[in-house]
């Protein structure tokens, strides 16, 4: 004992020691050595078992018990003095920075930005309290939210952030547990175990330790199911009882709202937490159980949704409604009538004139431009209502087609076309009636005649839109700013938590953006209809407020809809303290909300009958058209909202009964019935929220999710189902019928609804959904067949063994392949029709060996290769637009080596000037700053640069005829007509109609300007 206690003394003696001796060093050493010491101290501790330095055991031993040190180590420790300690600390460490001096210099600024970047990601934090002790500490979610409230509590109060979620599911069980969910005990009542998120433990920590000196902790987390479940999980963290919280929600971050709030705290409200906590393991449980099977049934790597799988399917079901479409045929027949008889011919050749006319897009005029030109005119458009004392209406269904030529011709003629033909074209593409198209060629008669019979006069109103929802506000971003639902809510988060205004510092523009409420609180109301009593007097102001209901029956998330928390912030005023998106957002929702307390806009409405009156006219066949107009009596809402200009009304003049006219063109035109439209991104969350799918909250990610698991695509701004949609889809709807079904979905959301609303049990509830899904989970397993093992019959012959051809799916979609598989190797990409997109020549010389160039696909997309590839290398790619890219000159290989990995960095020139990149990108994406270089080396460098580039010039791209092709050439254009190669149609389906459809779509379509196999997406 007594040695023991010897060892302890010597032990503490030696470490006071070594504290003053670094105090001394400390203050003598430059800040320079001072941080490279402690470097090479931190890094030597984290390398202790591989370097064992004297230092590290003598700190090692002085620090920790001296019972397994050895009676020679603890001599050591003893006769050590001051200087010999200094001596061996400087020699180790000159050793080990001379090793990574280079690299520690160059790397050190660019770790510490991508280490700031990626928290930041994750997880920004919120600036830690100077003194919290006695004070009162609020916790939010967001710092930019904190910001805000901070400025309407007094001192006494701390606001600090969670940035989020702080507690979650694990993603994997703990080692040596087998769990088919990890975090769920799934036999034991479904219990749940929560981990903090490894981005949260500094927060956490933070938040323990303010929360430990503080009087009182306040929860105001955001006021939907997400915002409680956060404050209960922060409330277990904290070791508060969510009975005994004090929580307090709002719906604006505004001085009142806060007061008001924190004058009424409520505890937890678990119910609500209940309801989140039940909808977070729904999904966990379909995440974790039915991914696994796609992986098994269709590919690796897959993931299926409770609620993103049901979006997909209504994407799906759409594009097969599409594809199976048939459309109806129905003709419309519109005459061009003039006040004054006599202008009849001059119009008559104008009027053909001012429609071949361009602007500087080579459009034509357009629907407003036509109007203003037959306005200055005296003319007017009508349409055909009645012939023969009916009631016009010609067309045929889709399952009954026939040839309405003469039809047409007759009443064209009836109308005033003389000298009648009908041309007739015929469009393999076409379905039903649409396979033929026909069109009308005539001269006007200008002894036509046509006398006013009627004219009928009424007035109507347009009554002001709710105030935004979730739903609606993502709906108008998207129509009429072009935002994704994604960018809608961002912006609207910012404009929520807070801005700073000049004059007023940091303030909350409009009220929580997550609901589905219309209502508007009586604060609101009064601040809105005082605005527009005061700006816009009291014709525009209606006897009572306007109060609207909610579409949405369900309607639960939050109290009140998105408006401005002040009326008075005009959009215009606070301009210059908004960002591009937070203005556009904000004029958005603060023209609805003010123009939701406005009076309705009142319309008179003119509608103008004529009838043919001329001597020429058939006694048995009587044409009458009718014109309409609408004009603007009284603007009312529209003064705040903005009069709509979609409609292009044309203005009538005064017309009296009997007044006579005079026709300068007649428009037979053959329509078809639409398709189903393919959903934009407001069309499905106007779909979800109808089908009671998802709430307010997760329209957004549901629409990212389906993107970013390639399940969906967006073109020109339209949802199309990929072939790995279709497939994971239908997998699905096999294997879960109920979780697939969009009624159930619907109903999944009302018991979440019932827990939330009547407490009732979630945990009775999931094991009614699991019972279910658990039979049809196993049963799925057993019986699902692989998507692989799926084949559909093809109409065309194997180039290669001249055998059938059939759709297989790959991990990249469909595609054609040969029946023999795997004798015969053949396989071909295919476009969403299902035809083979084979190689199509092009007017390029491949600038390698002087052959030819096609256009190939692969699973990467297009290319340009030469007709001899893969033997001939050269390749050219393609940009985003289908445009001509030009290849890049092939790097300079320095002497310089890559900070990351050794290895040599490439130089190459880009729009900034010269940049050094690791020449095993992407494997590794070292970089080494340009600026770092010194002079003479940047110079040395340029000029090797340049040697390289006159040594590698960049190939120049011509036509056939040498003609130079400048990059950014569209590809279409380049295009060979009759190049397209093509597929024969096997024997065996040559005389089937599906035989004949894909012999006739192989050649060139009418619809395409006489190019063969066009292959742009329908």
């Amino acid at each position: 004992m007594a040695k023991k206690t010897a060892k302890k003394k010597t032990a503490k003696q030696a470490a006071k020691k070594k504290t003053a001796a670094k105090k001394k060093t400390a203050a003598k050493k430059s800040a320079k050595k001072s941080a490279k010491k402690t470097a090479t101290k931190k890094s030597a501790k984290k390398s202790a078992k591989k370097t064992a330095t004297k230092k590290s055991a003598k700190k090692t031993a002085t620090k920790k018990s001296t019972k397994k040190s050895t009676k020679k180590t603890a001599a050591k420790k003893t006769a050590t003095k001051k200087t010999a300690a200094k001596k061996t600390t400087a020699k180790k460490s000159a050793k080990k920075t001379a090793a990574k001096k280079t690299a520690s210099k160059t790397t050190a600024k660019k770790s510490a930005k991508k280490a700031a970047k990626k928290a930041a990601k994750k997880a920004p934090a919120a600036p830690a309290p100077a003194n919290v002790d006695g004070k009162q500490l609020v916790i939010v979610e967001s710092p930019a939210k904190a910001k805000t409230i901070n400025k309407y509590l007094g001192t006494d109060f701390v606001v600090q952030a969670s940035v989020g979620h702080i507690r979650d599911l694990p993603a994997k069980s703990p080692k040596g547990q087998k769990q088919p969910v990890p975090g769920v005990d799934i036999e034991h009542n479904f219990k749940p175990t929560y981990v903090i998120l490894p981005s949260k433990t500094k927060t956490v920590s933070e938040l323990k330790r303010t929360a430990k000196g503080a009087s009182e902790v306040w929860f105001a987390t955001d006021l939907d199911r997400e915002g409680e479940a956060i404050a209960w999980h922060l409330a277990h963290i904290l070791g508060i009882k969510p009975k005994e919280a004090k929580r307090v929600v709002f719906n604006a971050i505004t001085k009142p709202e806060i007061e008001r709030a924190f004058a009424h705290p409520r505890p937890i409200d678990e119910d609500k937490v209940n309801a989140q906590q039940a909808r977070r393991i729904l999904d966990r449980i379909v995440g974790y159980q039915a991914s696994p099977l796609l992986w098994k049934k269709v590919a690796r790597g897959l993931s299926a949704g409770r609620v993103q799988s049901v979006a997909v399917r209504l994407i799906v079901e759409r594009e097969r409604e599409i594809d199976n479409f048939v459309p109806d045929e129905r003709w419309q027949v519109s005459a061009r009538i003039c006040a004054d008889p006599a202008d009849s011919e001059t119009l008559a050749k104008d009027w053909p004139a001012y429609l071949e006319t361009r602007d500087e897009k080579n459009k034509g005029p357009t629907l407003r431009f036509q109007n203003s030109w037959m306005a200055e005119r005296g003319a007017l458009k009508a349409e055909l209502v009645e012939y023969a004392g009916e009631r016009f209406a010609l067309g045929c269904p889709a399952n009954e087609p026939r040839d309405l030529s003469d039809d047409i011709a007759q009443i064209a003629d009836a109308v005033g076309l003389a000298n009648v033909e009908v041309d007739t074209i015929e469009d393999p593409r076409g379905k039903g009636p649409a396979r033929y198209l026909r069109s009308v060629r005539g001269a006007p008669d200008p002894a036509v005649r046509y006398a006013v019979s009627k004219i009928e006069t009424k007035k109507t109103t347009s009554r002001p839109s709710a105030p935004y929802i979730t739903s609606t506000l993502q709906i108008a971003a998207a129509n009429q700013l072009g935002f994704t639902a994604q960018r809608t809510m961002r912006t609207a988060q910012s404009l929520y938590e807070g801005v700073a205004i000049p004059g007023e510092g940091q303030v909350g523009l409009i009220t929580y953006m997550r609901t589905d409420s219309t209502h508007l609180s009586r604060e609101a109301l009064g601040q809105l209809r005082d605005y527009v009593s005061r700006e816009h007097g009291p014709d525009y102001l209606p006897e009572k407020a306007n109060i609207f209901s909610s579409s949405n029956k369900g309607a639960q998330e939050a109290h009140e809809a998105i408006r401005p928390t002040d009326v008075a912030r005009h959009p215009d005023k606070i301009r210059s303290a908004l960002k591009d998106d937070q203005f556009k957002l904000y004029n958005l929702i603060w023209r609805r909300a003010v123009a939701s307390q406005m009076t309705p806009a009142r319309w008179n409405s003119t509608g103008v009958f004529f009838t043919r009156a001329d001597a020429g006219a058939p006694a048995k066949r009587v044409a009458t058209l009718r014109a309409t107009g609408r004009s603007l009596a009284f603007d009312g809402f529209y003064k705040v909202a903005g009069v709509p200009t979609a409609s292009d009304e044309q203005t009538l003049p005064t017309f009296e009964v009997g007044q006579e006219l005079g026709l300068f063109a007649v428009e037979p035109e053959q329509k078809f019935s639409s398709s189903p439209p393919r959903y934009t991104e407001a069309s499905l969350v106007r779909t979800l929220e109808a089908e009671g799918i998802g709430r307010p909250s997760t329209y957004a990610s549901i629409i990212q999710v389906i993107q970013d698991r390639k399940y969906a695509e967006q073109l020109d701004r339209r949802f199309y189902a990929t072939d790995l949609g279709e497939v994971v889809t239908d997998k699905l709807t096999e294997a879960f019928a109920d979780i697939m079904n969009v009624g159930y979905t619907r109903e999944m959301e009302a018991q979440l609804d019932q827990i939330e609303e009547a407490g009732s049990n979630w945990v009775n509830m999931l094991k009614r959904f699991y019972k279910t899904f658990s039979k049809d989970l196993e049963s799925a397993h057993e019986q699902l067949t692989h998507a692989k093992a799926e084949t559909q019959e093809a109409v065309y012959a194997c180039p290669k063994c001249g055998s059938k051809t059939c759709y297989r799916f790959g991990k990249n979609g469909r595609f054609l392949s040969c029946t023999t598989y795997p004798d015969c190797d053949y396989a071909a990409p295919i476009n969403r029709e299902g035809e083979p997109l084979l190689p199509e020549h092009v007017d390029i010389v491949c600038p390698e060996d002087g052959s030819a160039m096609e256009l190939r696909s692969s699973r990467f997309g297009p290319f340009i290769a030469s007709v001899e590839y893969p033997e001939t290398k050269f390749v050219l790619n393609l940009d985003k637009k289908s445009n001509i890219k030009y290849p890049a000159i092939p790097p300079l290989v320095t002497d310089l080596e890559c900070p990351k990995c050794s290895a040599p960095l490439n130089l190459r020139r880009g729009k900034r000037g010269p940049w050094l990149g690791c020449s095993k990108f992407p494997k590794c994406r070292g970089r080494m700053p340009w600026k770092e270089l010194d002079e003479p080396k940047q110079k040395a460098l340029v000029t090797e640069l340049e040697a390289h580039e006159k040594a590698n010039p960049r190939p120049e791209l011509r036509r056939a005829d040498g003609t130079l092709i400048a990059e950014g050439t569209p590809v279409q254009s380049l295009l060979l007509p009759g190049g397209v190669a093509q597929l024969k149609i096997h024997p065996e389906y040559a005389r089937t109609d599906a035989g004949k459809r894909a012999k006739e779509r192989s050649a060139p379509s009418p619809l395409m300007n006489g190019r063969a196999g066009s292959r742009a997406r329908p």
